[in-house]
């Protein structure tokens, strides 16, 4: 287990009026909805500076379709009062796609990212983190594109798990993980399964220029699981939170620091100190910000991304701390998840932790 040296959580209570820092503001026109509504835009994710690490086997070229078929847009699936169980926002429950998504500086700005329901900082090797997002059929990019698209890692599969058997978009990954990738609850869908969802820009450098088509990918791989609940509870913020203006989370070699700005109702996002933006949705926020403790150890299976260093691994299942940003406060309370099959619980002050319907992103930190 790493030393608690080596990442750190610290808030700073606002002062004055309480508003942002007044950096990265923008329209976000690119995005599906905020915190309140689908239309404007609800932005999150976050990326970390830093080397570039391996990311595990070469890609091969693209194959044909598995089906052959046209891509068109999957069904909705409703879900009880039509309210989605990802982001507490109106509206039927579309189908899951999760896809792992790159943050190193090379690979930013991302695309599409503004669009998913949930996104997931998780620290890989070298100390820098990547980003597994997941998306709603009904909610998926205008540009219909995201990425850029890296290698699956360890800590995927248990966060996936208590979503049910999704399809789940990745490039490539170690030659030792890719046996257990085949056998896990989930639909494989990197460019060795559907090569023709895949696509290079060759206005940026490999390995950060692949992109996936997801409409592509969820009509080639339909019986993917629908949203569903995985211990999200949406609300007014309880009583008790504590004023915080600027909040920030540190992995080894990255940092994520969160902007209240009460205007656009959400934590504006910034990596290293510089504001963080996408490609189609403008500056990056979210109205839900969740710093989840975890035990960071290194791999169980022995995985190596680099020589002679085994693999940094997030425990999700388990009890630890999590601080909630929201409307301006942060409430430290806890996370539980008994097994990988279970929804993870957010409690503060004994009873259930409320999100601020809308985009959720959460930051597995070191403890």
């Amino acid at each position: 287990m790493r030393p608690s040296t080596r990442s750190r959580f610290r808030t700073r209570s606002r002062t004055g009026t309480g508003s942002g820092s007044g950096t990265g503001t923008g329209t976000g026109t690119g995005s599906r909805r905020n915190a309140c509504t689908r239309a404007t835009a609800l932005l999150c994710c976050a990326a970390a500076l830093g080397l570039s690490a391996a990311c595990g086997t070469s890609h091969k070229k693209p194959a044909a379709s598995p089906t052959g078929t046209t891509p068109t847009a999957p069904p909705a699936v409703s879900s009880a009062g039509d309210v989605s169980p990802l982001t507490g926002l109106p509206g039927a429950a579309g189908k899951i796609l999760a896809v792992k998504i790159d943050n190193i500086v090379y690979a930013r700005p991302q695309t599409g990212l503004a669009s998913a329901d949930v996104v997931y900082a998780i620290e890989v090797e070298g100390g820098l983190s990547r980003f597994l997002a997941i998306y709603d059929a009904n909610h998926l990019p205008a540009g219909g594109k995201i990425g850029p698209v890296r290698s699956a890692r360890e800590s995927d599969l248990p966060i996936l798990e208590q979503y049910g058997k999704v399809d789940f978009a990745y490039s490539g990954a170690l030659s030792l993980f890719l046996p257990v990738l085949a056998s896990a609850n989930v639909f494989n869908a990197s460019p060795d399964q559907d090569g023709a969802a895949f696509s290079r820009d060759d206005s940026r450098i490999a390995p950060y220029n692949e992109y996936l088509n997801p409409t592509k990918v969820l009509t080639d791989f339909p019986n993917t699981a629908a949203a569903k609940d995985v211990g999200f509870r949406f609300g007014d913020a309880p009583a008790g939170g504590v004023p915080t203006a600027t909040a920030t989370a540190r992995m080894p070699a990255a940092s994520f620091t969160f902007t209240w700005d009460a205007g656009k109702g959400e934590y504006l996002i910034a990596m290293d100190g510089k504001a963080a933006s996408t490609t189609d949705g403008g500056p990056l926020g979210a109205p839900t910000i969740v710093l989840q403790k975890v035990a960071e150890t290194t791999s169980p299976r022995g995985f190596h991304d680099v020589p002679d260093q085994l693999s940094p691994y997030a425990p999700t299942v388990g009890t630890g701390q999590a601080v909630v940003l929201r409307d301006g406060d942060s409430y430290t309370g806890t996370w539980s998840r008994p097994t990988d099959a279970d929804p993870t619980s957010f409690t503060f002050d004994g009873r259930p932790m409320t999100f601020h319907p809308g985009q959720v992103w959460i930051v597995l930190t070191p403890q």
